[in-house]
């Protein structure tokens, strides 16, 4: 416990915990300590402020890359919706929706590796209708683009880009090999080059160590990511992970704690999974996390949105607006 409480000290002097103290931290039996500990951390640097996003499955399907956690991938026989670019008054009609119900950051996502020349200015195009008659913060997740088309969206009114580190650089040529870990960071600091925010985070209980969890946070911290979205395997029937068993709450809760304390400032932010840990989420608002992406997700239905507005505001939090 008084380690807990030094390195919670040492974090909120301003200096940053190492990667042999955070896999000690993970280690510690006193799990109440440490997401005691994480929350306080929370409280000091980001204070009670909480962010909503959400996104629109802008392309759905007939993806080519292998990634083993994807129900959009073509290797595998999933049986979901699959469908070209979505129309500009759909996404339009989706994205004044969002921002009636209070939602701060709309995002559109796209299946497969990137988007044609084609793709990215209809795209583009949507993007600046949406900001002429609106005023949600816009975000964008097109897969492995290059500088000049993180350009291109950053004029179309985009301020952050999406792109999933997914796991630990160790880890990630098991889950996916037809791409790799080099380009998502050659993205990602394109995105910043650009002037682009980032959003990236991954998805835990793939299979991965605690200690991979914690490598992956630390690739984070590395690149000065600030938004973190932290996904829970949802077993997809017909992926390789179809059968993965579920991570124990106490893991789930202490890859949160351990995450707060590597990325202090960041939005560590509830993303895919969440019907998995419905019992978990109040606790787990206590352990770090202070951000949401709310509504469905790409293939498989979200939480119920008022519900999510009473659980946030029931555990002391403030939405951003």
């Amino acid at each position: 416990m008084n380690i807990i409480r030094a390195l919670k000290d040492k974090v909120i002097q301003g200096s940053e915990i190492d990667c042999n103290e955070a896999n000690a931290l993970s280690q510690f039996n006193e799990k109440e300590e440490l997401y005691k500990a994480a929350n306080e951390i929370r409280e000091h640097f980001t204070g009670n402020s909480f962010e909503l996003c959400s996104i629109i499955n802008a392309r759905s399907g007939r993806c080519p890359e292998d990634c083993k956690w994807c129900a959009q991938s073509v290797h595998y026989n999933t049986q979901i919706e699959e469908y070209a670019l979505i129309s500009s008054w759909k996404a339009l009609s989706d994205a004044k929706q969002n921002e009636k119900l209070g939602i701060h950051r709309y995002s559109l996502v796209t299946s497969g590796k990137s988007v044609s020349v084609n793709e990215l200015n209809k795209i583009c195009e949507i993007y600046k209708q949406i900001k002429k008659e609106n005023n949600i913060r816009l975000c964008a997740s097109l897969g492995l683009i290059g500088y000049k088309q993180l350009c291109a969206l950053k004029e179309s009114g985009v301020e952050q880009y999406h792109c999933n580190l997914e796991t630990a650089s160790s880890f990630f040529p098991k889950m996916c090999s037809t791409h790799f870990y080099h380009e998502k960071i050659e993205t990602i600091k394109n995105a910043m080059k650009a002037g682009l925010s980032v959003c990236s985070g991954g998805i835990i209980g793939m299979g991965e160590t605690m200690e991979q969890r914690i490598e992956m946070a630390f690739e984070l911290r590395a690149l000065g990511v600030k938004s973190v979205p932290v996904n829970i395997l949802y077993p997809i029937p017909g992926t390789p992970l179809e059968s993965i068993p579920m991570l124990s709450d106490d893991e789930i809760l202490t890859t949160i704690a351990v995450f707060r304390f590597i990325l202090p400032d960041a939005k560590l932010r509830f993303a895919g999974g969440r019907t998995r840990i419905i019992h978990l989420q109040k606790k787990m608002l206590h352990a770090g996390i202070n951000a949401a992406l709310v509504g469905d997700m790409l293939t498989t239905a979200g939480t119920n949105f008022e519900d999510d507005i009473r659980l946030f505001k029931d555990a002391g939090f403030r939405f951003l607006y």
